[in-house]
């Protein structure tokens, strides 16, 4: 099948910074494609492009087999886009936020009001029609943005990190609906910062630092071909020693890796059996054994050195 999405050697210069670098990737119907990578990595950068909001210096985008930004009208009558930030309309209920989008689109009223009811069960906000934005949680308020951005039925969705800011209970519930829209049949575009939401929702992943593509694959076969299976993390009194101590020379020999984030020692191993029992007999220690997971893989491709914003 022709993909929705086909990007190419899509690249973007701001003075003498690339914030994106010969980056090309597809998506196929039906699948949900998690874009990962530190602050400033391009993954805004990208979708921008993909809307056609920013151009690219050089590359193509392609949707659903028109060209971007020659075709920005028509491709854009067929997404569904949930940004970074709420862009709700603060003086509408949450049935006219609905009904006010969709005329975005040309769709007629009485169109837009039929689906209105569906598009807020969906939402879990069926009792809030007539609430404004202010009088919703955050939970709420993301719930109704992708609500929104269904009114026209889209078949491609670009969702920007879309559970930002939200708790645990909210975030879930957020991750159920979008679950929903992948068993409907729709495509989704997401960037994140949450390796859970990364490996519970996307078929596939592309991992971008410093706006080039290091790494792209599923999730379980990423982790599989980048790290070790076993991960033995150490904490308590004198953890930290253990990276660096020559009394300790042995200990790490037990590791293919060893790494220290705050106060926690890694230790990242294809059998964690003896270093276990090697640890026991250190007083004060405390450990945690768990397979590699998906935030292994981010940190091991890009660092563990905090990046701020900007």
């Amino acid at each position: 099948m022709s993909p929705l999405l086909h990007i190419q050697h899509l690249t973007k210069r701001y003075g003498d910074n690339t914030v994106v670098k010969d980056l090309s990737f597809d998506i196929a119907p039906g699948e949900c494609l998690g874009v990962i990578g530190p602050n400033g990595a391009g993954k805004t950068t990208t979708i921008r492009m993909a809307l056609g909001q920013t151009v690219p210096d050089e590359g193509s985008v392609q949707v659903m087999g028109l060209d971007m930004p020659q075709d920005a009208r028509a491709i854009k009558a067929r997404l569904g886009v949930v940004s970074q930030f709420d862009t709700l309309d603060p003086d509408f209920s949450c049935a006219e936020n609905i009904l006010v989008y969709g005329r975005y689109f040309g769709m007629r009223d009485a169109a837009i009001r039929e689906r209105i009811p569906k598009l807020l069960e969906f939402a879990a906000l069926t009792h809030k029609a007539n609430a404004k934005p202010g009088e919703l949680s955050g939970g709420m308020k993301r719930r109704l943005s992708l609500a929104r951005a269904l009114v026209n039925d889209p078949e491609l969705l670009l969702l920007d990190e879309p559970t930002t800011g939200l708790d645990p209970q909210a975030r879930h519930l957020m991750w159920e609906r979008l679950q929903m829209l992948l068993q409907q049949g729709k495509s989704i575009l997401l960037t994140t910062h949450f390796m859970d939401e990364a490996e519970r929702l996307c078929s596939r992943l592309l991992v971008i630092d410093h706006g080039r593509k290091i790494a792209e694959g599923r999730p379980r076969e990423l982790i599989a071909q980048h790290l070790e299976p076993d991960v033995v993390e150490v904490y308590g009194v004198g953890a930290l020693s253990l990276h660096a101590a020559p009394e300790h020379a042995a200990l790490r020999a037990l590791a293919a890796r060893v790494e220290v984030s705050g106060e926690t020692v890694f230790f990242y191993t294809a059998d964690a059996k003896q270093l276990i029992n090697a640890l026991n007999e250190l007083p004060g220690l405390r450990t945690l054994h768990r397979p590699a997971n998906l935030e292994d893989l981010f940190l091991k491709l890009t660092g563990r050195q905090i990046r701020e914003e900007g």
